[in-house]
Formats: structure tokens, sequence, C-alpha cells
């Protein structure tokens, strides 16, 4: 990759969006206007993310982007390598789909007429830019501003249209993001006071030099900030409650992308920052737990969208699972997960949309028939219905396929338990999945709940002032067919795709091409860092490094 591209483009995939929100906003009073600014803006963004991939996966390696005319450490750093830029470009897929869903909509349709949505544009573009800011950044710092962003943009789409439920759903989720933010910053303040850097290349380098028990501690705070953000076990509790109450469109980003966010910071922290085996155990507790709480939730759940929720938090377990067994495999595999489930919830929550925005429900005991009534709909549900119960050959399959490699390959009797457990979370959501299948799609109507309850759900939209249900829904569809292909697609470039997985993951495990990238570091010390981290992860040698074949991780520093 020529630096020149790079130190040229990176910026961009955060000015542009934050660029295209100042000129939605001045469009207040021209929606159309301000629809075709922001998918405009999106289009150019995925483009130029799309580019940056193919330079990546041809040329590999890392490059960093110096901002403000500083040299690293001091310097702003965006870091571009083969994990940030597959990130990029889905997130970039998945915000352009939902964005044409929500265009195609009209965000308002289930508003109050007298709440203004005409900052939904806008505020959707700083989300995008928040998440591509906390993919790229290079020190802890700009992190936190990427989390900020795309938190304080989440607070404004998840009360949109201000209705009561919305408002303490929100509530609820600033208390908890605030918390974590808090936890962020006291660890951040607590790093820079031990080592005088935020940079994480520079990091690399100088936490492996502090007291253990200061690392530890230091590990621990990232690991919670990061834990509540990615809504793992026992920090899961606000997710369920939060994200139902937001309109389809809101929910299917948040559910696809804010997760994620969480996800790739603790990815980054374990192989980075933190490697070894140090938290392992604990790791893999905490990913078992969620896993299986999350999933027993959603068996007793009545709503689609809190179903959906609670899925969501369970298979984050799958995640933290593939990085807690401290291998290539597992690594690769959560990579590959990753890009996966980031497609997938998103399909479904978009497909939930659809339902919703048909028949005025997402109750499930409220619904009946509609292979019938929509049998376009029925299609779109059931493909990623299947993939994320991780039916063969489907990408859902391949990725828990290789989730369980990377247990089997760390060999301890946890990492059998785990693999247990992720066998029967896997199973129990296919249950809940074919639960739904059944229920509203092939139940008869007239066996669903009173169709009287239906019709008082109607009369409160229009006692509330919302705008009659409407069923043409072509515009709604088109952007969920697109992302079930691209979830199907998904299957058939596994093998391209893993393999790329595999050379991220590899990357992230030596560590020493985002160092280079950031801090050009000699050739001496970069063959150390790389015979440490080689001995932390238990590899034998760089030569079987990208191998996959990986055995569990080492001993602690």
């Amino acid at each position: 990759m020529s630096n020149l591209s790079v130190v040229t483009l990176a910026p961009l995939s955060v000015l542009l969006p934050i660029l295209g929100a100042a000129i939605a906003f001045t469009l207040v009073r021209r929606p159309v206007s301000q629809v075709l600014v922001t998918l405009s803006t999106l289009v150019v963004t995925m483009s130029l993310e799309i580019w940056l991939l193919v330079e990546v996966w041809s040329n590999g390696g890392a490059e960093a982007v110096l901002l403000g005319g500083w040299e690293a450490p001091i310097a702003i750093t965006l870091v571009v390598d083969r994990f940030s830029a597959i990130m990029l470009v889905v997130s970039s897929v998945v915000v352009l789909s939902v964005l044409l869903f929500a265009s195609a909509q009209g965000i308002g349709d289930d508003e109050s007429p007298q709440q203004p949505v005409s900052i939904f544009h806008p505020t959707f573009l700083i989300l995008t830019a928040g998440v591509s800011n906390a993919f790229l950044a290079g020190d802890l710092f700009n992190l936190y501003v990427g989390f900020e962003i795309l938190l304080t943009a989440s607070y404004v789409l998840l009360t949109i249209g201000g209705t009561g439920p919305r408002v303490r759903a929100g509530v609820t989720y600033v208390v908890v993001s605030v918390v974590s933010s808090v936890l962020f910053l006291v660890a951040i303040a607590m790093i820079y006071g031990a080592t005088g850097t935020v940079n994480m290349a520079d990091l690399a380098i100088k936490l492996g030099e502090l007291d253990p028990d200061l690392q530890q501690l230091l590990h621990l705070m990232l690991l919670v900030a990061f834990g509540i953000k990615a809504a793992v076990f026992p920090l899961s509790f606000w997710l369920p409650d939060s994200y139902p109450t937001a309109p389809a469109p809101v929910t299917a980003v948040f559910a696809g992308l804010l997760t994620k966010v969480g996800v790739y910071a603790i990815v980054r922290t374990e192989t980075l920052l933190f490697p070894g085996d140090r938290v392992n155990t604990l790791l893999l507790v905490v990913a078992g737990l969620t896993m299986l709480v999350g999933i027993l939730g959603a068996l007793v759940q009545f709503d689609i969208k809190r179903v959906l929720s609670f899925t969501l938090v369970s298979h984050i377990g799958y995640m933290i699972f593939g990085v807690s067994v401290a291998n290539q495999v597992g690594l690769t595999a959560t990579v590959f997960y990753v890009i996966h489930h980031i497609t997938i919830q998103t399909t479904l929550f978009l497909v939930t949309g659809l339902i919703e925005y048909r028949t005025g429900s997402a109750n499930i005991d409220r619904l009946g028939s509609m292979a019938k009534i929509s049998p376009l709909v029925a299609i779109l549900y059931i493909i990623p219905a299947l993939n994320l119960g991780g039916i063969p050959p489907f990408s859902g399959f391949i990725g828990k396929v290789g989730l369980i490699e990377g247990g089997v390959s760390n060999g301890s009797a946890l990492a059998w338990i785990l693999i247990a457990a992720s066998i029967i979370t896997s199973l129990l959501t296919l249950i809940v999945m074919m639960r739904i299948w059944t229920r509203v799609f092939w139940r008869p109507a007239e066996d669903s709940e009173d169709p009287a309850m239906r019709g008082m759900e109607e009369a409160k939209r229009a006692e509330a002032g919302h705008k009659p249900l409407r069923t043409d829904s072509n515009g709604l569809v088109m952007p969920t067919v697109g992302l079930v292909v691209v979830g199907v697609g998904l299957t058939f470039v596994a093998g391209p795709l893993f393999s790329f997985a595999d050379e991220a993951a590899n990357d992230m495990i030596h560590r020493t091409p985002y160092i280079e990238a950031v801090l050009g570091t000699d050739a001496a010390r970069d063959a150390q860092l790389e015979a440490d981290l080689l001995e932390d992860w238990g590899i034998a040698g760089s030569d079987g490094a990208g191998t996959g074949q990986d055995t569990q991780g080492g001993s602690d520093d």
C-alpha cells in the first residue's frame, strides 16, 4: 500500500461523514436533498474504504497516518491494517443498507407528527464518523473520542420521537454508557500516569515494563469498560431493554455495529496491549455465561426485537470465546465471526422492521400467516435465521467451526466446556429462530392472539397521531434483499475471507506490522518484540505463526 494513498485517504473515513452531517443539517427543510446528501456521503465513504481494503489485501502490512504535524507517539495517529480495513468496509455496507431502509420507510412514520425528524440524517452520519474513528484510532484517547462521538449520536437516535418507552430506555442507556466512559477515561489517565503515553503502539512496548499487579489492574479496567460497551455478561443487562424501543433502522444499526466496536476494542486490548494468557480463564468464563444467559433470555421473549436483542448478547459470547482461547485459530475465527454477525444481525432486525411495517406489531403472539401475507418477507427471514443458527453451509456454521477448532487447539478443560456451551447455544438459537418462523409465518392468523388486540394497537397509533400503516414496502425490501445477498455471499467467499482473517490475526499476534507502521522501530526491537509475543501465544517460531496450527497460550511474562 502506497504511503501517499493512506495518508491522503484514510482520515476521510471520518471527515467525510462529519462534513456530510454539516451539509445535511443545513437542509432540514429539504428532506429529499438531505437524503441525497446522506446517501452520497455514505457511497463515497464506502468506495474509499473498499479501495483501502483492496490495497491492504494486496500489499499487506499496516500504515499509520500522523496528524497535527507531530511525530509519533505524540501525534494523533490513525492506523490502517487488515483488521481495521475489513471492519470499515463491513460497517459501511451495513450503514448504507440501513440508511436506504430508513429513507424508504421515512423514519418519522411511527413518530408523532409534532416531533422533528430532520435530525436523523446528520445524526446518522455522525454515528458513522464515530464508528470509523474508533476502528482507525491508534491511541487510547482517540479511541475514547470515537466512542463518545458514536454514543452521543446514539443517544439522539435511540430517543427519536420522544415517546415514553424510548425516553426511559434512553435514560438507562445514557447512565450505563456514562459509567463505561468514565471508567475508560480513568483507565486512560492511569495508563498515561504510569507510562507517559496513550499511543497504543508505544504502549505495546511500555506496558510490559510495568509491575505485573499494575498491569493487571489496568488490563481489567479496560476490559470492564469495553465489556459494558460490548454487552458481555454480567454487563449486558442494559441492552435488551434499550435497543427494542428504537425505530427498526436505528435498532438494526445499533445491533450490527455498536457492540462490535466494543468487541474490536477488546481484541486490540488482548493482542496489542496485553498479549498472553493473564486473564484468559476469566474471559472463558465470561464468554460461556454470555452465550448461555443470552440465549436462555431469548427463549422466554415474545417480541421479535427482544428475542433478537438477547441473541445479540448471546453471540457476543462467541467472539469473546475466540479471543480467550489465545491462539491464532481462535482469533482468526473471531475476525470472521464478527464480519458474519454484523451482517446477519442487522439483516434480521431489518426483516423485523418489514414485519412491523406491514402489520403494526413485532409481538409473536399477535402475528400469524405472514408467509401468505408476504412470501418474500418469509424468505428474507428464514435465510439469515438459519445462518444465525449455524446451519451448514452458511457462514455462521463456518465461523462456529473455526471457533470450536480454536477451543480444541487450546486444549484446556475450560475450553472444552466452552465448546459444549457453544454447541448448546447454537442449537438453542436455532430453536428460538424456528419458533418465530413457525408462529409468525405459518400459524393461521385466527390462531394468533385476539385480533382485537391488533385493532387496539392500531387505535393507539391513531390516537397518538401516528401515520396509518402502509403496505407499500418495496423500498424497504430492496436494501434488506441486498443484505441477505451479502450474508449468503459470505458463504461463497468464506475461503478467501478466512484466509484474510488468518493474515489479520497473524499480524495482530505478532504486533510488529502495527508497531513498525506507527513508530518505525528498528529491526532488533522488532525481533525482540516478536520473540516475546510468540512465547506469550505459544508459537514456536514465525514460520509456524501463519499456519493456523498454534497451541495454547504460554506462560505469563
